[in-house]
């Protein structure tokens, strides 16, 4: 199928700079979705501009109602603007190093306002990280530090305040020299703390000016509150500058514990720090991306609510947070895991699930909203919850071997919970019963159910996975069954799911049509990637979906209008590909090609724009950052070693770290 040319983008020598930021918002006032920095406290999490605007924010959680939604509509929805009196002619921006605090630097001829920004950490892991004194204070709040480094720098405020997606007009009531509350119904307060001049003009919009002195750093505040005395109370609240500089200890403490070496650490650390803040600290919950309705392509319809946990999204995070480390996260989901889907059972799982453990998930739309670039609709909720994906079983089982394996030794977690072990031995026992109906596949399409390769694959992976946790461990389970079923899938797959006219596996049975999602087989030992008919299915996969080192999921009919870009995670599956093929330096030339695609933070969105470039749907995306650590650390152990790193997860995360010999 011909594809539109593609333009990649050059990497700058000064990716951190952005020339004449600031001066525009870009076309019909929006920023292109890749301009944004993320900052959040592992519970929610909001979007800053290059030019120091901040365009989204859910409070208090991920799954909220935003008050600051400008991103879906840049007439209507609601901002916080900080900037110089004076034109900008320049901004430049970074993380502090190995942290998520944001520091922005706008320039003008009369001086430059630097911004730093950040959503203060509070949970306990962090907690015994910090100062003995720390008190856990500084939830549900953004902090926005001004600095200047010339005396007297003019400075201006502009924002709109909303509830409900700006839904909701606020109450209200200003407070001379400190700031303002603000009330919206049904327990909720913000507090908006500005200790310079500041008007309300009516309908949550808000003007005000100060003047900066040199090393005197401000503070603009917003804080959510339950009550109208907590929320005054943060008005008289004067530790601004310390909590931003514990957090950033913290952060930077936090990733020392990140087990990442090699010439790729930075970019790696960057996303592993993106996956943290996708964390939802209070349930152990991980969500796919910080935003709703982010477009898959300007104007189109497909604008999905990504603010939940899909059990493949958080199990596919578990491994590369693991393989680099990090393993409170894994230990966290899985209590999530027994609270949210041992009562139900299999029977009734969920492919995804609210943060809070909710299992239904209604879809509507918000017909106020415009969408970004006038792509409607803007949806919340999400209406593949009641979808049937079979993989999600396997993906399950898959997690947690590796889980078990990467923490074995380890004292009590060197135990299988008994509680968890009767969750994942019904789930096997339900892949028995299960693994020969129909689904929606892993992109959960809305058209017809099919039989996907993919799915099958992954039913015969829990099944194996399974009856290895069964024989290691000595668990009272139906092994002869497992193991039995387990082969009559692997045989049917590879009967029914490889096309012997096409050469190749495919998408599902019965078609020639490909899935980028084949990529995965070799790297969840189903069959070795130097397999003839494997090796053969990744060539049609790079020829027929592919344009540069850019894939498409797939090219067929899923029940939506056409329009989608480029799926980033395909194209880091196609280098953990290559690198167990042992073709290293093409592995590593698509690697370092995929990096230019992140934005000047590191940062990706779900999908890149063939034509441009450009980040398309919801950002920053876990899919594409886990994708990345994942292919990265197998491609620095690979380069190192000078040979392949190949077979399931667990056998790549053996040879990554001792240099065990692929096993095919």
């Amino acid at each position: 199928m011909p594809r539109p040319p593609v333009e990649r983008p050059t990497p700058e020598t000064t990716p951190h700079v952005v020339a004449g930021a600031g001066l525009a918002r870009g076309i019909g006032g929006y920023r292109p979705i890749e301009d944004y920095g993320l900052i959040g406290d592992a519970q929610s999490a909001a979007l800053v501009a290059s030019d120091g605007e901040i365009d989204w924010l859910c409070l208090p959680h991920f799954d909220s109602p935003a008050v600051l939604c400008r991103i879906l509509d840049a007439g209507k929805g609601g901002f916080l603007a900080l900037r110089p009196r004076a034109a900008v002619t320049e901004t430049t921006r970074n993380y502090l190093p190995a942290s998520t605090v944001l520091r922005t630097m706008l320039f003008t001829e009369e001086g430059a306002l630097m911004l730093t920004d950040t959503m203060p950490v509070a949970w306990d892991d962090f907690d015994q990280l910090l100062d003995s004194n720390w008190t856990g204070k500084g939830r549900h709040r953004l902090i926005r530090l001004l600095q200047s480094d010339t005396a007297d720098l003019a400075v201006e405020l502009e924002a709109r305040i909303g509830f409900d997606f700006g839904a909701t007009i606020p109450e209200v009531e200003l407070v001379p020299g400190k700031g303002a509350i603000l009330a919206g119904g049904h327990g909720r307060f913000l507090t908006f703390a500005w200790p310079g001049e500041l008007r309300h003009k009516g309908d949550g919009l808000f003007a005000g000016a100060t003047t900066l002195q040199t090393a005197e750093p401000l503070a603009c505040v917003l804080a959510y509150s339950e009550d109208r005395q907590s929320a005054g109370a943060v008005l008289d609240e004067g530790d601004w500058t310390a909590q931003v500089e514990v957090t950033d200890r913290a952060w930077k403490k936090w990733a020392t514990t990140c087990a990442v070496t090699g010439p790729y650490r930075d970019k790696l650390i960057r996303s592993v720090l993106t996956l943290k803040l996708l964390t939802f600290e209070p349930t152990g919950a991980i969500v796919a991306a910080p935003t709703t309705s982010l477009p898959e392509r300007i104007g189109g319809v497909r604008n999905w609510d990504y603010r939940y946990c899909w059990l493949r999204d958080a199990t596919l995070t578990l491994y590369a947070l693991l393989m680099a480390g990090e393993r409170g996260t894994a230990q966290a989901f899985w209590r999530w895991i027994e609270r949210t889907c041992a009562e139900p059972g299999p029977e009734r799982m969920r492919i995804m699930y609210g943060i809070h453990g909710e299992s239904e998930l209604h879809e509507w739309e918000l017909s106020h909203l415009s969408g970004y670039r006038d792509s409607s609709p803007v949806r919340v909720g999400n209406g593949a919850w009641h979808q049937r994906q079979l993989d999600v079983y396997g993906e399950l089982l898959d997690a947690y071997a590796f889980y078990r394996e990467h923490v074995e030794g380890d004292g009590p977690l060197n135990t299988v919970d008994p509680e968890l072990w009767t969750l994942l031995r019904a789930v096997a026992d339900y892949i028995c019963e299960i693994w020969r109906e129909k689904d929606r596949g892993p992109w959960e399409v809305r058209g017809e159910p099919r039989h996907f390769t993919y799915s099958k694959v992954m039913c015969w992976v829990g099944l194996d996975r399974a009856v290895q946790l069964a024989a290691e461990n000595d668990l009272p389970c139906e092994r002869e069954r497992w193991a039995r079923e387990r082969e009559l899938i692997r045989a049917e797959i590879m009967e029914r799911g490889y096309s012997e006219t096409a050469g190749s596996f495919t998408m599902a049975y019965g078609t020639d049509q490909l899935d980028a999602a084949l990529l995965r087989l070799p790297l969840v030992g189903f069959l070795p990637a130097d397999d003839p008919r494997m090796r053969a299915t990744i060539e049609r996969i790079r020829d027929e979906l592919g344009h540069e080192g850019l894939l498409w999921r797939y090219v067929a009919e899923d029940g939506l209008p056409p329009g989608e870009g480029a799926f980033a995670i395909c194209s880091f599956w196609l280098v953990d590909c290559l690198t167990a093929l042992g073709e290293l330096d093409e592995a590593q030339a698509l690697f370092e090609r995929m990096l230019g695609y992140a934005n000047d933070l590191g940062l990706f969105a779900e999908e890149i724009d063939p034509a441009t470039g450009a980040a398309l749907g919801n950002f920053p995306q876990a899919f594409t950052h886990l994708a990345l650590v994942d292919a990265g650390i197998d491609l620095t152990a690979a380069l190192a070693k000078h040979a392949p790193i190949r077979g399931d997860t667990a056998a790549r995360a053996r040879q990554a770290r001792d240099g065990t010999p692929p096993n095919g």
